[in-house]
């Protein structure tokens, strides 16, 4: 495994729906990280690598409210050797538990706080897991309730990024958060937590690159087949990229494009343009996916197909709003005259069936 980890404390915050008070209690103060700590954490990670509704963005530099300390502070103070893990974890649940109160929200869960390194970065993830019920029975078919940390509903997480912070201070992405629930969202309490706030847009740059693209393959004219290759090899390279978490990069994505004639390299292009985009930055991969396919559902009907199909096997007449698709997947023509041939046998009066 390649995850190591530093350390991680758990603390338990409630809250009463009726009274709006909170409560807190505070978990042990060593946790040996053992195989099972081990194995939750890395699924940990990766199911927040995996949520693909993510921001980004950065410490605040306003100071604190009266005599509170920051997140960022605590935190410093914890990096600095000037506290212990553990009275940076109690703190933190401590503001937690503070903003909580401010909100109109039954949150309860456990919050972990978690320092590890993973395939050469160092974190600090901050997370509330929600708790679920779940039912055994026993050999007496006798049933009972538990309850477990249900990791598959984490909406309300973060994680620094310290080399980042470290190397660039200034900078507007160190700080990755799981974007809010619709009329719940993170930041409604959560970012002022670790007094955050967003910075670069992960949605609005990967739009900005699909659409540089799609200018760049239009512009050196290809044809239809090498915009479709280009749009592709785009797909994997962004795929790639996101199986590591890592950032695309503007002239990487230039390599990746680069076509066999001479001609304008894509990062030249991106510069000579003026896109608002950065030299490389955190993507969302559900808009590159759909670059090289056309899709969309409505009325029960499904369908989608390769950009590189429109306006040869698959025609769009937008004067009567109609889709004629032509070569006709062999699967889908196996269901339909499996279909046809049951109708006619319903139909012929002098069918087995009707006699």
């Amino acid at each position: 495994m390649s995850l190591i980890i530093s350390n991680i404390a758990l603390h338990y915050l409630s809250k009463i729906e009726e009274t709006g008070e909170v409560t807190l209690r505070f978990g042990p103060e060593n946790h040996e990280a053992d195989h099972k700590i081990e194995s939750f954490v890395d699924a940990l990670h990766k199911i927040y690598n995996n949520k693909g509704s993510k921001a980004y963005g950065s410490f605040s530099t306003m100071p604190a409210e009266g005599d509170t300390a920051r997140f960022v502070d605590i935190m410093e103070s914890y990096l600095g050797d000037a506290q212990s893990f553990y009275e940076f974890s109690t703190q933190s649940a401590n503001l937690l538990k503070n903003e909580l109160e401010k909100y109109d929200l039954a949150e309860t869960g456990y919050l972990i706080v978690c320092h590890y390194e993973f395939m050469g970065g160092r974190y600090i993830l901050a997370a509330i897991i929600p708790i679920s019920e779940h039912y055994s029975v026993d050999g007496q078919l006798n049933i009972s309730a538990d309850q477990h940390l249900d990791t598959s509903k984490l909406q309300l997480a973060a994680r620094i990024d310290l080399f980042d912070y470290q190397d660039n201070a200034d900078g507007n992405r160190y700080v990755s958060f799981i974007k809010g629930r619709a009329g719940r969202k993170v930041s409604d309490f959560f970012l002022d937590f670790l007094g955050c706030e967003e910075g670069v847009n992960a949605k609005e740059q990967t739009q900005t690159l699909v659409q540089a693209v799609e200018d760049y393959v239009s512009v050196n004219q290809l044809d239809a087949q090498e915009k479709q290759e280009a749009r592709k090899e785009l797909l994997n390279y962004c795929k790639e990229q996101k199986s590591t978490d890592q950032d695309v990069s503007i002239k990487e994505i230039g390599k990746v494009l680069k076509s066999e004639e001479e001609g304008q390299d894509f990062y030249s292009f991106c510069q000579e343009q003026s896109y608002p985009i950065e030299e490389s930055f955190p993507h969302e991969q559900s808009i590159v996916n759909k670059v090289t396919k056309y899709s969309g559902y409505g009325g029960g009907i499904s369908v989608s197909f390769e950009r590189g199909h429109l306006g040869q096997d698959v025609i769009y007449n937008q004067h009567n709003d109609s889709l004629t698709i032509h070569k006709v997947p062999p699967n889908l023509k196996a269901q339909l005259l499996a279909l046809l041939e049951s109708e006619a046998e319903k139909n012929n009066p002098f069918s087995e069936e009707n006699d």
